[in-house]
């Protein structure tokens, strides 16, 4: 049976990032990221996608052992079963209920 995919942020979900962009420096892994990714893996196939440089999300990977994890880096948006992101709006099927959810946004790491 082949694994559903699942595509996962980068910023703001698997590292520390909290909105403080740097060109060349991707924030350090979050704790509880290793596990997550872990489990995650068992069951579906993950591919990391970012907005970041390939080549730099590729030495962050690598630098916190987890490019095991992931059968790819993209920064395209591809078919898959889910996508795990921190700036996120689940569209429900009401563009009136979209909107407000727009409105009333906030990332979890912000008041």
């Amino acid at each position: 049976m082949q694994k559903k995919t699942l595509m996962i942020d980068l910023d703001g979900v698997l590292n520390t990032y909290k909105g403080l962009y740097e060109e060349n420096h991707i924030s350090p892994i979050r704790e509880g990221a290793v596990e997550f990714l872990e489990k995650l893996s068992k069951n579906f196939l993950l591919v990391l996608f970012t907005s970041r440089d390939m080549e730099l999300a590729h030495k962050w990977t690598s630098e916190h052992k987890v490019e095991k994890y992931f059968s790819k880096i993209t920064n395209i948006k591809e078919p898959s079963y889910l996508i795990i992101d921190d700036r996120c709006v689940r569209f429900n099927g009401d563009f009136d209920a979209v909107i407000e959810d727009i409105r009333s946004f906030k990332v979890w790491y912000r008041d």
